[in-house]
């Protein structure tokens, strides 16, 4: 019986791949499933991975498949998914890396603590600066209500933390359809995901567990990227707040997921990076978004909020409305994508 499997999405990660794999090795056993998902890349990353797959068998089960088109993280996330067929899952992008024997103790935590899913640190990786993030929360080492950890709204908690590779989870959780991802969104496809985990799961825990090596300021990284494909976050927002409208605690959860869409918004507002047509329609989707929200909790989550993005999104909601483009509010405009999207941690 497969024990782990460990889903790992690359897309034009030539220079990365390799290092990626090492530490796959070297995180390996034959109990272990690596199932490897090339997003239709353009570079050399699919005899990379070809030549990887024969190495890697002797010491793990290893599954590679490859994308005919470029779906983009999530839709790659869900090929492995599909796959899958480990008693745990969990993740890890094309162009970050492991400490050697990391998963066994992944492995030797969950089953320790018996819980749906295991949220952990990581090291965040710039050029050669190293920084340590911690998961938002304060109780460590101990099976708690996901729900519960959902909470404050005016503070960062677990589901601000988004990376799906900074964990692991229970099978249960995906026959029961809560480790999917939205297909076919560009960015922010962890959001959506982790509210869920956190409304929907029955028992999760925190823990200082290292091991994952997130390396950040890659120049393929949709974070780092302009175009229109970024502004898939209202999408992925959007879906958070519909869904979470309907839960049974909607009135105690909204206001975090209406505070926390608006901090994501002014954030994307305030940055220079994109090109001056997508900066116009981010403007534009921004300010239907916000007239879209509940205007009681919108007003509340202003008025917390600093004076500057506060006066920035309030300019924005008094902005006429305006229709739609032929392409509707949400169209990306683009069938490409990049390797790693990551998660923007923005203070609420």
């Amino acid at each position: 019986m497969v024990k782990l499997s460990v889903i790992v999405p690359f897309y034009n990660v030539q220079s990365y791949a390799p290092e990626t794999l090492r530490s796959l090795r070297a995180n390996a056993r034959q109990d272990f499933e690596f199932i490897l998902v090339d997003d239709a890349s353009k570079d050399e990353t699919p005899e990379i991975l070809e030549r990887a797959e024969s190495e890697l068998r002797d010491v793990a089960r290893v599954i590679r498949t490859r994308h005919s088109r470029n779906g983009g993280l999530a839709t790659a996330r869900n090929t492995g998914l599909d796959r899958a067929s480990g008693e745990f899952v969990t993740f890890l992008d094309g162009d970050d890396w492991l400490a050697p024997g990391y998963y066994e103790e992944l492995v030797a935590c969950i089953e320790r603590l018996g819980c749906d899913f295991v949220r952990t640190d990581h090291v965040q990786c710039t050029a050669r600066s190293r920084t340590l993030a911690r998961v938002p929360h304060g109780r460590r080492g101990v099976a708690q209500d996901p729900r519960a950890a959902i909470l404050p709204a005016t503070r960062s908690t677990s589901v601000d933390y988004a990376y799906a590779w900074a964990g692991i989870y229970h099978r249960r959780l995906l026959d029961e359809g809560l480790l999917h991802f939205t297909d076919g969104l560009r960015t922010a496809e962890d959001r959506p995901w982790i509210w869920r985990l956190h409304r929907e799961a029955r028992s999760f825990a925190a823990v200082g567990l290292l091991g994952v090596f997130y390396r950040r300021g890659v120049a393929s990284s949709l974070t780092q990227i302009g175009d229109v494909r970024q502004l898939d976050f209202i999408r992925a927002f959007d879906q958070v707040i519909e869904e979470t409208a309907q839960d049974r605690d909607a009135e105690q959860l909204l206001p975090k997921a209406i505070r926390t869409y608006c901090a994501i918004l002014a954030h994307h507002l305030s940055s220079d990076r994109f090109e001056p047509q997508v900066a116009r329609k981010l403007r534009a989707m921004g300010a239907a978004a916000l007239k879209r929200l509940p205007a009681d909790l919108l007003t509340e989550a202003l008025d917390s909020m600093d004076h500057e993005r506060a006066a920035r999104l309030r300019r924005l909601r008094r902005r006429p409305a305006r229709p739609a483009t032929a392409h509707g509010p949400h169209s990306t405009g683009s069938t490409g994508t990049t390797g790693s999207t990551g998660s923007t941690e923005v203070a609420a």
